[in-house]
């Protein structure tokens, strides 16, 4: 009962504010990509569309308030239908879920807590990103208390600790490993890695990983710089009149690092990315419950430029992945994070065909 695919690849014209416009091409697909954000405002209509009329989902949002709402309203609806709809599957959610889960099967024995740093090199022209992303950051820092709400509205089951508790970092950190400054990782990649963690450990009785995900950014300069720019962040998003400074000037408050034209391709030929897992654990045969850790394992993701050009390659692979390999997702539809969907897939081995590549850097035991 599905579409049947054409010889020739049409245009279709919609807009989420005509419903009608988005179910009439809802009805002609099986898969939607939705890249269009701040989701919080362009997200959930497409969601509804593709839902009623039978069609799977995904998006590249970074937004845990509209991912978790979309979970709330729509996972038993999606069930019904037989359809999934799946957040987050660009940069940064995929590399951050997904490596996760490939430390876990790389290391023998069970892994109970990994740490990701991610670096991003930029060439001679430097690098940035367009201000949609920006505005997601600032109405979804705006919103957090009502993000609070939402989940108490879930009523998440909470999710065990396994093995030594994962100890937080600080707020600005020197990371030995990487011999530069670190601070913590503000994107939604901790709440998605955590929402795949309490599902594999729910539906399938996996021992849940603790996470910690983490930014390097260089020298004491930029340390200095990151500080002076958060605290002005931080103070202008709790009142409208900020918002709306920071949403008009987006290059001027973010020192040159979010513009209204995004990069260039000279920027974007520069940039690439490296994310890197430290995980701990313990040995196969030995109880994580009693005793320190006992192995570890580092484990890396990189790929090129992270928001134009490995973002569609994840979405395209990943969505090559729901229609490919439909018979190792989940039995039921529903709102699923990456981790949970694409975890018995082949996505791994295609996003290392594509540029994006997984791999294990070292085994040491302690």
């Amino acid at each position: 009962g599905k579409a049947a695919l054409g010889a020739e690849v049409g245009v279709l014209l919609c807009d989420v504010g005509d419903a009608a416009s988005l179910a009439a091409v809802a009805r002609q697909t099986r898969l939607v990509l939705n890249c269009v954000g701040p989701y919080r405002f362009f997200g959930e209509p497409v969601v509804e569309a593709c839902v009623e009329n039978g069609a799977s989902c995904i998006d590249i949002s970074g937004e845990p308030q509209f991912l978790e709402g979309m979970y709330l309203k729509y996972n038993e609806k999606a069930a019904e239908k037989g359809v999934y709809v799946i957040g987050s599957c660009g940069f940064d959610s995929i590399p951050a879920d997904m490596g996760v889960l490939y430390t876990r099967d790389k290391l023998k024995g069970t892994l109970t807590a990994v740490e990701s740093f991610l670096t991003v090199k930029s060439g001679p022209e430097g690098s940035c990103v367009h201000d949609g992303t920006w505005k997601s950051a600032v109405y979804g820092l705006a919103d957090q208390d009502n993000l609070r709400k939402l989940r108490k509205k879930i009523g998440y089951a909470p999710v065990p600790v396994v093995g030594a508790k994962l100890k937080r970092r600080g707020l600005v950190f020197y990371s030995q490993e990487f011999k530069e400054y670190s601070v913590p990782f503000m994107g939604s990649d901790v709440s998605v890695v955590k929402r795949s963690q309490r599902y594999l450990h729910t539906e399938l009785q996996e021992t849940p990983v603790q996470y910690g995900a983490y930014v390097n950014i260089g020298g004491l300069g930029s340390v200095i710089k990151l500080m002076f720019a958060g605290i002005l962040f931080l103070l202008l998003v709790k009142f409208s009149f900020g918002r709306k400074l920071l949403t008009k000037y987006p290059e001027f408050f973010s020192a040159g690092r979010f513009t209204k034209k995004g990069p260039t391709q000279k920027q974007m030929d520069g940039t690439s990315f490296t994310m890197t897992f430290f995980g701990e654990g313990y040995s196969e045969g030995q109880d994580p419950q009693n005793g320190k850790p006992n192995v570890k394992i580092c484990t890396e993701v990189k790929g090129p430029e992270p928001g134009y050009v490995a973002t569609p390659i994840v979405m395209v692979q990943a969505a090559v992945s729901l229609l490919e390999d439909a018979a190792s997702l989940p039995k039921r539809g529903g709102v699923y994070s990456p981790g949970a969907a694409f975890f018995k897939t082949k996505l791994i081995d295609r996003l290392n065909k594509c540029g994006v590549e997984f791999s294990v850097i070292s085994k040491p035991e302690v």
